[in-house]
């Protein structure tokens, strides 16, 4: 199974994906390439941009894919 292929099946598990879901859950360190890949493929996936904290809890944003 590939990478694009776990990123769908997560995503189909607990509706959606951050970048650190990716790395942490399924190795993925290159989420946003595979979105790219998967939506090339005719998926529609939709970006919301979040804003959180980081460890050191200064500000940050990141994205989550859902599928569309």
């Amino acid at each position: 199974m590939n990478q694009r292929d776990l990123i769908l099946r997560y995503m189909h598990e607990f509706g959606s994906i951050t970048d650190s879901d990716a790395r942490d859950d399924i190795g993925c360190t290159r989420l946003a390439a595979r979105i790219n890949e998967i939506i090339a493929s005719g998926v529609k996936i939709i970006k919301a941009m979040e804003r959180g904290k980081n460890r050191f809890g200064k500000p940050t944003h990141y994205a989550r894919y859902r599928l569309g």
